[in-house]
């Protein structure tokens, strides 16, 4: 046997350990998943693939399994990054939390009243606002990464941040306004389980078996409460030690940060663009295309996002409130603000619940979704690949 016959496999295998360790596989693992989806459901297959996602098991659909029990680890991962980041990151001081804080503000502000300003007078479909107020972290730090070192590392903390603190107002938004009919027992239930997280906490209980038995239940009664089950995750997240006694000892949330990174990234995440991304165009007119809800969204993720963040942080900086990232230009900066409109799985997620009961406004919501994340990313990729970085004295 040849030697370039025995080093071909250790070559694939270096290329595949290459790809899966790189911050844009998971990017492209999503995007393949979703293209996947819509093929099957312009198919001869799209029968099956509704058959499948209706299939009933444990009392769920195989829908729901994915929606409100894979994403609550989705969320609970979310939740692990918030704490981390707020306790000794990037949002530990308010100093660190002030530019993309007013940016996270004006990226969700002004997406919502583009939507609603083509939707209001319409009780139905006002109902999408928040849609478009979500960035998808994932997706808009892994085509960060494909621009390299054009880049400052100031501005992917920046985003990073921006990001986090989207994922809270989105969280937050959730539970307030996409809850169904409350089930007080059932909420009681819950609170009782946070309590008891309370205690193991402040006890100094640091093996996370019983914080993750606490956790199902949590979900468990979460689901049953009317208030959205992936919720859970985000609160058991909170409880999830992050200081330990003794340097010796890995904290807690950072071994569990570790086990669900990969999991949410190649398990979770694809799973769920494959469930929710899947339209059918084919039962779709232009009217249903270029209708308010699709093109709401669409706008609200590429105009409002770059108009509310850029222009936030803006005067922001000008007022000094905050200052701009470091070695970064205004043209950077903008860059990601559109990139930002990229807002695929939380925008995805929140149609889903603010249409349950009707799949034409789901199916206008991912078209609104796909073509808005497609035209931010394309944008800002361009927009950044072509920024100077800003001029230093002599």
């Amino acid at each position: 046997m040849s030697e370039n016959t025995l080093r071909r496999p250790r070559i694939v295998a270096a290329a595949l350990s290459g790809f899966f360790n790189s911050p844009i596989a998971g990017g492209i693992i999503l995007i393949v998943a979703s293209i996947a989806a819509i093929i099957v459901a312009n198919s001869p297959l799209s029968e099956g693939y509704e058959l499948l996602l209706k299939y009933r098991a444990g009392g769920l659909s195989v829908e729901h399994w994915v929606n409100d029990g894979l994403m609550a680890i989705f969320f609970l991962l979310v939740g692990l990054e918030i704490k981390r980041e707020l306790v000794i990151g990037e949002l530990a001081t308010w100093s660190q939390r002030a530019l993309p804080g007013f940016a996270a503000l004006g990226g969700m502000a002004v997406p919502a009243l583009i939507y609603v300003g083509f939707n209001i007078g319409n009780s139905e479909t006002i109902a999408g606002w928040a849609i478009p107020a979500a960035t998808d972290i994932a997706f808009a730090l892994g085509v960060l990464a494909l621009i390299g070192s054009r880049v400052p590392a100031s501005l992917k903390i920046f985003l990073s941040a921006l990001a986090i603190l989207d994922d809270m107002g989105a969280v937050i938004i959730i539970a307030l306004f996409y809850t169904s009919s409350i089930s007080i027992t059932m909420l009681m239930a819950a609170a009782a389980v946070v309590v008891l997280l309370f205690i193991m906490n402040r006890a100094g209980v640091t093996r996370l078996l019983p914080y993750l038995i606490a956790g199902v239940v949590l979900w468990f009664c979460m689901l049953q409460s009317g208030v959205h089950a992936t919720i859970a995750g985000i609160v058991l997240a909170f409880f999830i030690p992050l200081r330990v006694k003794t340097d010796d000892e890995e904290a807690p949330l950072y071994k569990l940060e570790h086990v669900l990174g990969s999991w949410v990234t190649f398990l979770v995440l694809p799973l769920f663009g494959f469930v929710n991304a899947g339209v059918a165009l084919s039962g779709m007119t232009l009217g249903d295309l270029t209708s308010p809800v699709p093109v709401g969204v669409a706008l609200g993720l590429f105009l409002g996002k770059q108009v509310g963040i850029f222009s936030l942080s803006l005067l922001a900086i000008k007022f000094g409130l905050a200052r701009r990232p470091y070695n970064s230009s205004w043209l950077q900066l903008y860059g990601v603000s559109v990139l930002c409109g990229i807002g695929f799985t939380m925008s995805l997620f929140i149609g889903n619940l603010a249409f349950s009961q009707t799949p034409l406004l789901v199916d206008e919501v991912k078209v609104g979704v796909l073509a808005g994340s497609i035209i931010a990313a394309l944008a800002g990729v361009l927009i950044l690949r072509f920024a100077s970085p800003p001029r230093r004295a002599v």
